[in-house]
Order: structure tokens, then sequence, then C-alpha cells
């Protein structure tokens, strides 16, 4: 298997090792009133020139919007009532329990909706779920033994 190579080195290039995330796309069905939230909460928008779709900075991730119903077709796969639970929770990681609780009551002014209030949980973390327009559900969680970089990037114990 060929892998990219970064100039000057031997080692191929760290995107080509193998899986990753670097694109998350959610499936929306009002585009403009996703895109207003997301830019409330300050997520950066890129490439808004592009029609259809919405694509924002989201860390080391990209973060996409996209109409539902376009979205299921392109997967080969039925549309899904919205607001049904999918298997996927989106989460932030925040640096205490106050940015929990600041991160939640942010979502909620954008227009987003309180799915469960922020608790200690069993494993000694705070976590909170709050959901997009859309009922896209998101954890909002400080884990005392998760770090985050000075970028915010989470950092899991070896």
């Amino acid at each position: 298997m060929a892998h990219a190579q970064i100039a000057g080195e031997g080692a191929p290039h760290p995107a080509a090792a193998g899986l990753h995330l670097s694109l998350v796309t959610l499936g929306v069905d009002d585009l403009q009133r996703s895109i207003a939230f997301y830019e409330a909460l300050g997520l950066p928008r890129r490439l808004k020139a592009a029609e259809g779709v919405a694509f924002f900075e989201a860390g080391c991730v990209v973060l996409a919007l996209y109409p539902r119903h376009q979205l299921a077709a392109d997967a080969g796969v039925l549309n899904g009532r919205m607001g049904a639970f999918g298997g996927i929770v989106l989460s932030c990681n925040r640096p205490d329990r106050e940015a929990v609780d600041s991160t939640i009551a942010a979502v909620i002014a954008a227009g987003g909706k309180a799915l469960r209030a922020a608790d200690t949980v069993f494993w000694g973390g705070y976590v909170g779920y709050v959901a997009d327009p859309d009922g896209h559900p998101w954890e909002i969680a400080y884990n005392p033994d998760f770090g985050l970089d000075p970028d915010g990037r989470l950092r899991v114990p070896a």
C-alpha cells in the first residue's frame, strides 16, 4: 500500500496512516436556521460561497450541514424522523464544570434544546445533554481524566 510522504521525510504522512475523522455532516431540515444556530455558538463558517451546504471549523474536525433528505439520498438510506435517536452523539469536552454549564446555556440561548441537565456522573465527570434545532444530541462534558491542549483538543491518556 502506498502512503503519502512528507517532503524530505521517510515516514508516511499521519493523515495517510489509517482511518481518521475529518468531517462530520449533519442532515438538517432548515439549512439557514442551522447555519444561524452554529454561527451563534461561535463556530467559524468557511467556504460561504458554497450553495446548499455549510462548513464550520470545529477543532480538528469540520462540521458540515446539508439538507437531511438530500444527505439520506446521497448515503442510500431512508430519511429518518427528525429528533429520533440515530445512535450518534456529538461531544464537546470543556475544561471545567463551569464551562459545561455556560456552554449548555449558550446552546439553549442560540435555539437549542435541553435534553438532560448537567450533573456529576459515576466516573467522576460532569455531563449534560442538549440538542441542536434538528434534534442532533450534543454531550457537553468535563472529564477530570482527559486534558485539553491549548487549542481545546481532547487528549485521551495512553
